[in-house]
């Protein structure tokens, strides 16, 4: 059997797949743990933090740049 990549999730007993797989029995596996995902408050507080930077950095008193400005590198 090839080497595949399966998403699955730990459901407080076991370990489930979330897609279905037909696997011969005493296949051999590996298991990878990932950290979880980031907490909605801390995404919430890079994305306010992304969304200031962006505005000062592209504020009222930034100037108009036209194509002429804009030098090849």
């Amino acid at each position: 059997m090839p080497t595949i990549t399966l998403k699955a999730h730990f459901n407080g007993k076991n370990i489930q797949l979330d897609e279905p797989c037909d696997l011969p029995d005493d296949a051999q596996l590996l298991v990878t743990i990932l950290s979880p995902p980031p907490l909605e408050a801390e995404r919430a507080a890079w994305s306010s933090l992304a969304a200031e930077s962006l505005s000062r950095a592209y504020g009222k008193d930034e100037p108009e740049y036209t194509m002429e400005d804009i030098q090849p590198s």
